[in-house]
């Protein structure tokens, strides 16, 4: 029954982790279609480059949004690996995007803005699934459990309860 509850309580996590990354990501693909469009439309940028602009201004978006908002309770110790680690599985992931974007345009023709914005969108959706896993397996390590840590300490603190004074082990009765 324990394991029952204990496989609750990481699907709850889970859930929560998901929703919280959903919603920076959200609003990064909000700036991210935002700033691709503009220069889409008040430049003479060609459109893969615009695009890539837009990625990258979303990423930093993205950073802050992840550090301080999805991740704030994970591992915090290494934040020049953190960053480093960010940046390049964002750079695959910006590979990802565009790369289907250039695919469309360049292979198939697909060029007016809303076939750009379609497989802006698909190339979006595809580097978030590799983002996800990449962030929360390799970038914002997650903690030791909370529960682990405390039973640790509960059981440092019963062992140096119960020894004795004068700090000898008591000795260990036969059962016979």
């Amino acid at each position: 029954m324990k394991e029952r509850g204990a496989l609750r309580v990481r699907l709850d996590q889970l859930a929560r982790e998901v929703a919280k990354f959903g919603a920076v990501g959200a609003l990064g693909t909000l700036v991210n279609f935002s700033v691709s469009n503009l220069l889409w439309h008040t430049t003479d940028l060609q459109a893969v480059r615009a695009n890539v602009i837009a990625t990258v201004v979303a990423i930093a978006f993205n950073y802050v949004g992840f550090r301080y908002f999805t991740y704030k309770d994970r591992d915090k110790s290494s934040r020049t690996k953190e960053l480093t680690l960010f940046l390049v599985f964002s750079a695959v992931g910006l590979v990802i995007e565009n790369g289907v974007l250039y695919a469309a345009i360049y292979g198939f023709d697909w060029d007016s803005p809303l076939q750009r914005n379609v497989f802006k969108f698909v190339g979006i959706g595809i580097a978030t699934c590799f983002r996800f896993w990449s962030y929360r397996s390799w970038v914002f390590k997650a903690l030791p459990a909370r529960e682990t840590v405390a039973r640790a300490e509960s059981f440092l603190e019963d062992e140096t309860a119960s020894a004795p004074a004068d700090g000898k082990r008591p000795a260990v009765r036969g059962t016979r």
